[in-house]
């Protein structure tokens, strides 16, 4: 079994906002830790799964001066679950906008696990000079063929009940590709037909994230108001392969050539398949990898959440 690290301690933000990013978008972001300690930026997952206090707790507060943010659609960001100019593209503007509210900050260590993975790599990709560290958690490349892993074949042959149900919304005639069908629902406009989709959506990730299933994960993906932005943006965002070029993530990772960096994923991680995240590591000089035995593709997970805890202790010192 692997060995269990406790989380920091639960600590409020020292500052919060909203901050105008445009196009209608006004983004939620809070500070926590030590003022003009260590900077430090938190991408979350989904898309559009949005910060808990739970995340603040992955790093030191004595060390860390922490940002997190909803991204724009999510949480407490407004408009919720609004699509219009909202991109990775976007959102990775929307992080040098959230680094320059602290003056000074020429460099910060970006965190980003599932779809915070993603675009944890699309921003240092594109301002290698702004990272001193990268730790990423369950990569995701968002390639077409990890999207017909997990919406189309594969975690279905795992999963068949679940499977079952993620289907149940879609007529017969469309399952032969479930993100289209699934597009049509969550942006139609009979809106009862739409947030059953985002639940059935939102339930198929929270069901089979982890090793064995947690009732936690249920709760939040069964909560409605949640599952409508995360379906919504999720399907949005993948439609549109992130607007990315099929494989760039990997091709470019040259561009991370002197960043420190530490990868850890789940063997048995069901939307995210190791390969990626392995492929990544070959692709990266320097970086370091861990694929952790025994567990799935959840930050929770007991050997992950260790190994995610050792890095941002160890790079708190750098």
């Amino acid at each position: 079994m692997p060995e269990t690290r406790a989380l920091y301690p639960a600590i409020e933000p020292y500052e919060t906002g909203l901050l105008d990013v445009g196009d209608g978008h006004r983004v939620y972001y809070e500070r926590v830790g030590t003022p003009g300690a260590k900077p430090a930026v938190f991408l979350h997952g989904g898309p559009g799964g949005g910060i808990s206090p739970e995340h603040r707790r992955l790093f030191d507060p004595a060390r860390y001066d922490l940002l997190l943010f909803d991204q724009r659609g999510c949480g407490r960001s407004t408009p919720h679950a609004g699509l219009e100019a909202n991109t990775t593209w976007h959102l990775v503007d929307d992080i040098e906008a959230l680094r320059q509210l602290r003056p000074g900050t020429e460099r910060w260590l970006v965190f980003g696990g599932s779809w915070g993975s993603t675009l944890a790599l699309a921003y240092a990709q594109k301002h290698p000079q702004r990272v001193s560290e990268l730790v990423l958690r369950g990569v995701y490349t968002v390639t077409q063929a990890e999207l017909d892993w997990y919406y189309q074949y594969g975690v279905s042959e795992m999963f068949p009940e679940k499977w079952a149900r993620f289907q149940a919304p879609v007529p017969q005639a469309e399952r032969g590709h479930m993100m289209a069908a699934y597009h049509r629902l969550l942006t139609g406009p009979d809106l009862a037909r739409r947030q059953e989709a985002a639940l059935a959506w939102s339930l198929w990730e929270g069901e089979t994230i982890t090793l064995l299933p947690s009732a936690a994960n249920h709760d939040q993906h069964a909560d409605a108001h949640f599952a409508l932005a995360f379906a919504r943006l999720e399907n949005h965002y993948f439609m549109h392969g992130a607007w990315l070029k099929d494989g760039q993530l990997l091709r470019e990772a040259h561009r991370l050539s002197g960043i420190p960096g530490v990868i850890v994923h789940g063997r048995y991680d069901m939307p995210c398949p190791a390969r990626y995240a392995h492929a990544l590591h070959q692709a990266w000089p320097g970086s370091e990898f861990h694929l952790v035995e025994g567990a799935g593709h959840a930050w929770t997970e007991p050997g992950i959440l260790g190994r995610l805890l050792d890095a941002t202790d160890r790079f708190a010192a750098l």
